[in-house]
């Protein structure tokens, strides 16, 4: 009896399902007991490293849900922000301020923060009706300087330059105020905003999305609302980055305008193109890249630092330069990004040894 090669669906949904294979499954079911258990491991191996790896993996946890977020507007949708680090400083101050000041639970300023969030990035997307490409990338620029703006000089309702303090959210009693606690709620939002992401890809909406940024003028043509598809777009990815900003005020626990500047913007737009854009682990892989790198940078720095004591002045003046070299290589070499690259490895084990 001959064995099946490659897959052969036989309905609808089993072509549209998300783990089509049992290896799939498999290495999905693996990474769900890798997460669960590397809280647990994380102090001994990141004492072992010389770092603090449940710290990296909150950061990177923050950083996955705001990426796919902006990774549905400019990745599915062909919209260019520049504002998205503003758009996480509102989900921030919402969260912050609907807590500290009006004394809401954080599980109801939460969504209401990503809500608020998504009302803003809303209006400032208003533009994309008529601007596109790189003009759209300078109008949502601009949302980035006047929202911080407002960040700065609105001291009676921000803090202003001092920031605001935020306290830790309360679990049934139990309050997340360290990294091994925290981690699991962090992680908890991520697979959902990674489930909700790729559910949304494959919907009505995330198709439309995708016509947008493919050919306008056809999906115009074709019945697709172009204007409210692209504000819902924006409305989506600023909802996501807002949640984000909301989970990153309440674990650092103090918030300033500073927290929020264009590096943040830049750092969540090359996350996704380094990642892969239109690519839900492509956001993921983005996210890691950008926050492991600077981390990696800093291992020649501690091992020089024994043995020449202005090593770390040297150093950490090239870190920021060589940062950016790397980056730019990576895009240079690999334009398409991660994913597209863990997409040929697999092909290519999934034909070897007859690659032909």
């Amino acid at each position: 009896m001959a064995n099946k090669c490659g897959l052969f669906h036989q309905s609808y949904q089993s072509d549209m399902g998300i783990f089509q294979t049992w290896f799939a499954r498999v290495w999905m079911a693996l990474l769900f007991a890798w997460l669960l258990v590397f809280p647990f491991i994380a102090k001994p191996m990141g004492k072992a490293l010389g770092t603090n790896l449940l710290y990296l993996a909150n950061l990177i946890g923050i950083y996955i849900i705001g990426a796919q977020g902006l990774n549905i507007l400019t990745g599915y949708t062909g919209q260019i922000s520049l504002g998205h680090g503003a758009f996480m400083g509102v989900g921030a101050y919402a969260s912050a301020i609907l807590t500290m000041k009006l004394g809401l639970s954080f599980w109801v300023a939460l969504p209401l923060s990503g809500l608020i969030a998504a009302a803003v990035g809303m209006f400032f997307g208003i533009p994309s009706l008529r601007l596109k490409g790189l003009y759209l990338a300078i109008a949502t620029m601009a949302a980035q300087f006047i929202i911080q703006y407002v960040m700065r000089n609105a001291t009676w309702l921000t803090g202003g330059s001092d920031g605001m303090s935020v306290r830790p959210p309360v679990f049934f009693g139990m309050p997340l105020n360290n990294d091994r606690r925290y981690y699991f709620l962090i992680y908890a939002l991520v697979i959902l905003a990674t489930l909700f992401t790729k559910n949304l890809t494959r919907s009505r909406p995330g198709r439309a999305f995708v016509a947008i940024r493919d050919r306008y003028l056809s999906a115009e043509v074709m019945g697709v609302n172009v204007w409210g598809y692209r504000i819902l777009s924006f409305g989506v990815s600023s909802f996501m980055v807002g949640i984000a900003g909301s989970l990153w005020a309440h674990y650092v626990r103090v918030i300033s305008d500073e927290h929020f500047t264009m590096g943040l913007s830049v750092h969540y737009l090359a996350s996704i193109i380094i990642g892969g854009l239109g690519s839900v682990t492509g956001a993921i892989y983005g996210a890691i890249f950008m926050t492991l790198l600077p981390e990696l940078l800093r291992i020649p720095e501690r091992a020089l630092s024994a043995i020449w004591e202005n090593a770390i002045t040297v150093v950490n003046s090239l870190r920021e330069g060589t940062f950016g070299l790397l980056v730019v290589l990576f895009i240079i070499f690999e334009p398409d990004g991660l994913a597209h690259r863990w997409n040929k490895i697999k092909a290519y084990w999934k034909l070897w040894p007859f690659s032909y």
